[in-house]
């Protein structure tokens, strides 16, 4: 159900089915900014529960049919199945019911600088990135992003400016929800094919989302698919890429550990040098996709360098968890080959004496339709540990399982799970497998090895447990 401005005035309450969610706790903020009565309910305690009871908000652990009493507008995430008891009792109600997406699209419309930033890959990176930018400069950004921004404390804010940053997600063509004043196209690629079912139709998706911005269309120039996505488009086209003709450019002068140095050039003139503290090449694009949206919107030259300076990255995005004896363990998002292939490549250029890819397919569709080339960007690590695959929202109607992609995949090790029970899915067989992975790990891996989790499912816990069991051990 599409919810206006005019329906919403006569809303008083507001109840968020998965109200811990990243993606819905920015709205949490913002709707408690312009005074809503909110109620919550989520099925694990997380921080975000913690700090959205800290804001006087009542949260009911357990998702129940009565959670939902005296609700005049119920608010539920994609990952919310239709079995859900709240979600059924939600639809009966009476009250308003609507999925995030739609929220979202109508809370850009409350900003004149929404800057969304869609793409199959960095979205997270590049939403952060940009609001790091905004905070060091003292703007008072609202937000939106995919992951958690230390400076911010999550994944959100509610700001008084009208600036807004928004990440923009393609899944289901969700983002053609949004009312972006400025649309930050950062590349194209195949994904979620399960939906859009060939390339052209995500192309076609993108060129819509292009030409909804009202105001200014930002680009990754060297981009084929991006190029083809944005060809016809009449706004206010801005560029950046490696290549000089683009109206933002980099050359990138020095790598040191997570550092990065590197020269920016507007219109092929030399402005100044900038530093980020996240490692690989993609990450200097990602920075000149938010340097070309700050300074559309008005950021200064020394704000743009101190925010990129202060950004150390989001959460689950090239994360150290821990060192322990020796070992780095690290956290990544990664969860498409492309992502994969970035964050392993980057690896690789960190003096590490062996890199461990630890992965957790993430849907039987992607893994089935990409496991070819999940295969070779996992064959980048000196080993990868392959995990169950996590269906989330998806049935195994297909038959895809962990094997299959390890057996194309050189160096891999993996741990088979009768398939029976793999399809169930239950957190007790997960944790075992985790605990087989670690297992492995824990008897091989060296000092100097350096280990990463890549998936964009719950993999990070195995990166933690890993860290606490080298702790026990000594």
């Amino acid at each position: 159900m599409t919810i206006s401005d005019e329906i919403l005035k006569s809303i008083k309450h507001v109840h968020f089915i998965g109200i811990g969610g990243s993606g819905m706790y920015p709205l949490v903020q913002i709707f408690h900014s312009k005074g809503f009565f909110i109620t919550g309910s989520d099925n694990n305690e997380t921080e975000t529960l913690d700090a959205v009871r800290k804001m006087g908000i009542t949260v009911y652990l357990g998702q129940r049919a009565e959670n939902i009493k005296g609700a005049d507008l119920i608010i539920y995430t994609a990952a919310i199945m239709e079995d859900n008891p709240e979600l059924i009792a939600a639809k009966e109600s009476g009250a308003y019911v609507c999925e995030r997406a739609d929220i979202l699209g109508l809370v850009t419309s409350w900003y004149d600088n929404a800057l969304c930033v869609c793409g199959t890959h960095g979205k997270t990176t590049t939403s952060a990135m940009l609001t790091q930018i905004f905070v060091s400069s003292q703007t008072d950004v609202s937000c939106v992003i995919g992951g958690k921004l230390p400076s911010i404390g999550g994944s959100g804010r509610a700001g008084s400016s009208q600036t807004m940053v928004c990440e923009a997600c393609e899944f289901e063509d969700h983002f053609l929800k949004l009312h972006p004043d400025a649309a930050i196209i950062l590349n194209v690629d195949a994904d979620h094919l399960e939906y859009f079912k060939n390339i052209e139709n995500i192309i076609r998706s993108f060129h819509i989302f292009a030409d909804m911005a009202s105001k200014a269309v930002i680009y990754n120039g060297d981009d084929v698919n991006t190029l083809k996505a944005v060809d016809g488009i009449d706004k206010n086209m801005i560029s950046f890429g490696w290549d000089r003709n683009n109206d933002y450019s980099a050359v990138i002068k020095s790598k040191k550990g997570m550092r990065t140095d590197f020269d920016l050039y507007y219109k092929g003139e030399l402005v100044r040098p900038l530093t980020i503290n996240v490692p690989g090449d993609h990450n200097v694009l990602n920075a000149l996709a938010a340097v070309a949206a700050a300074r559309y919107s008005g950021a200064d030259w020394e704000g743009i360098a101190k925010g990129l300076s202060e950004f150390y990255g989001a959460v689950r995005r090239f994360q150290k968890i821990d060192e322990v004896n020796g070992i780095t363990i690290a956290d990544d998002y990664a969860h498409h080959p492309k992502e994969i292939e970035c964050t392993l490549k980057a690896a690789k250029g960190l003096g590490f004496n062996r890199v461990w890819a630890v992965f957790q397919p993430f849907t039987y569709s992607r893994t089935e339709i990409l496991m070819e080339d999940f295969a070779e960007a996992l064959s980048i690590a000196d080993i990868s540990v392959i995990t169950d695959i996590m269906g989330s929202r998806e049935k195994n109607t297909r038959g895809i399982y962990t094997e299959m992609l390890g057996a194309k995949t050189s160096n891999a090790v993996w741990f088979e799970t009768p398939h029976e029970i793999a399809d169930k899915q239950t957190a007790e067989q997960k944790e075992k497998n985790f605990d087989l992975c670690i297992d492995y790990i824990i008897k091989n891996a060296k000092a100097g090895d350096f280990v990463i989790t890549l998936g964009c499912g719950d993999v990070y816990k195995l990166a933690k447990k890993l860290a606490k069991r080298l702790r026990e051990k000594g």
